[in-house]
């Protein structure tokens, strides 16, 4: 008896030692179970959506000035990165043998002419002796036949002056339009062909940006403007520079391409920008951001979304404060938003923050906040809302 109570006692003692802090550890867990969490009641509101696209800068004319016929570059009139006006002279090639060429179809215009000219005194002689019947009409015949090759020799001589003081004339190239010249490749002396690029002209006194936009987008906005009327509305867009700075003149949508793109399934929007200091150049890069208005938009944080195998879901509140996990199915995305297209419905309570320990079915303690707190949050940067409304 005394060695029972020596062993036993002290082992039933360490056994309610241990079954009392397991049930002080477990009371404690089951108190930890009902979480505060912040959690949003969702609203419709009107917003804007804002997509970017990567754009094609290019000037209103951009023309190659090229060589239309072969010679050696006499002079260059203008430099590279230079404003000219237009008609003004650009290069010079020289033109000797093609001075030469239309002095030769001068000379030739005008032997024709005299032929010509001995041609008609010849039928008119030969009338005069058919009417006092010298000579037969065969005669009157054959003269007025030669007439007539001599004065399409003139035509002919005529035209081949022409041609050549044309091809003289492409000796003295001048601008086409004002504009801004580019590179020029070659220097004084050099040879060149017919065809030969000697620059480009840019006129960048306004700029088309060319953006693609996809066939859903393109349908998207064709409905909006059917909505608000043709005719009623500009569509104006910002263009983001290379730099990343904002340029300061708003563009305004033209036209759209005639056809989408089948192997991108795509389709080109222009929009037209004033270029007043000239900043824009011809090939330069940037961003087109287009806005497009959205009335009674259903928006959801994205950091109350998760996702699994492809699909978006959210915890939401029932009334006995307990989460349930629901998929929806998102329109567009915007900075820390998504806008409900499906799954969800105004007023629902959604779980913001703490999702990543949640379980189907828990019970939490809610933490409101509006949905006005958490877009300036979002408006000034913060991940993390402290104080409810």
């Amino acid at each position: 008896m005394t060695l029972f109570k020596t062993v036993v006692a002290p082992f039933f003692i360490l056994f309610f030692i241990i079954t009392s802090c397991n049930t002080k550890e477990a009371g404690l867990k089951s108190k930890k179970v009902v979480q505060d969490l912040p959690v949003i009641k969702l609203i419709t509101l009107d917003t804007v959506i804002y997509k970017e696209y990567v754009a094609d800068i290019q000037a209103v004319k951009n023309v190659e000035i090229r060589a239309r016929v072969a010679g050696f570059l006499d002079k260059i009139f203008v430099d590279e990165g230079k404003n000219v006006q237009k008609g003004q002279p650009l290069f010079k090639l020289n033109s000797e043998e093609f001075e030469a060429e239309l002095a030769k179809q001068k000379a030739n215009l005008k032997s024709a002419i005299a032929n010509a000219k001995a041609s008609a005194l010849e039928v008119d002689r030969v009338s005069i002796l058919v009417e006092k019947k010298v000579i037969s009409k065969s005669e009157l015949e054959v003269a007025k036949a030669k007439l007539t090759a001599a004065q399409a020799r003139v035509e002919e001589a005529r035209s081949a002056q022409s041609n050549a003081s044309i091809q003289l004339s492409y000796t003295n190239l001048k601008s086409p339009f004002n504009g801004l010249i580019s590179r020029i490749p070659l220097k004084k002396g050099s040879l060149v062909s017919a065809g030969t690029l000697l620059t480009k002209i840019s006129d960048n006194s306004s700029i088309n940006a060319y953006f693609n936009v996809s066939e859903g987008e393109y349908l998207g906005y064709q409905k909006m403007l059917m909505n608000e009327g043709v005719g009623k509305s500009k569509r104006y867009v910002t263009l983001t520079l290379a730099d990343g700075t904002v340029y300061p003149h708003k563009g305004v949508i033209e036209t759209t391409e005639g056809e989408i793109n089948p192997s991108t399934g795509t389709i080109a929007f222009r929009a037209k920008f004033p270029n007043p200091d000239r900043l824009l150049k011809h090939g330069s890069t940037g961003k087109i951001t287009l806005s497009r208005p959205v009335r009674d938009a259903l928006l959801v944080p994205q950091k109350a979304a998760f996702e699994i195998q492809d699909k978006l879901f959210v915890y939401v509140l029932d009334q006995d404060n307990k989460v349930n996990i629901r998929s929806f199915e998102p329109e567009n995305r915007l900075s820390h938003f998504y806008i409900v297209h499906d799954g969800l419905q105004p007023h629902d309570q959604v779980i913001y923050e703490g999702i990543q320990n949640l379980k189907e079915g828990a019970t939490v303690n809610p933490i409101f906040y509006t949905m006005d707190t958490l877009i300036k949050a979002a408006s000034e940067g913060k991940t993390t809302i402290k104080n409810p409304s």
